[in-house]
């Protein structure tokens, strides 16, 4: 591992000590995890996460109108063979 010092707001510093007692996991951890998800979603905030999946809502038509409520039955009929 690479050694990194950070500074935090008190804020960050104090959230960070309460999530770290109450998952049993320290603040490195935490830190590290934080880290591989900012990474993973090439650090996309979660508005922005929003904002595309809301962008696809309206966008098509199905031809029955309670696929919404039976999407399950309709992929379950879709896929027999």
């Amino acid at each position: 591992m690479v050694r990194t010092q950070i500074q935090l707001t008190e804020e960050q510093a104090e959230k960070l000590k309460q999530l770290s007692a109450e998952r049993r996991e320290s603040v490195a951890a935490l830190i590290r995890k934080a880290v591989d998800q900012f990474i993973a979603t090439g650090g996309i905030d979660r508005s922005t996460l929003y904002r595309r999946a809301a962008s696809g809502v309206g966008k098509y038509e199905a031809d029955k109108s309670d696929i919404s409520i039976r999407h399950d039955h309709y992929l379950e009929e879709a896929f027999e063979p």
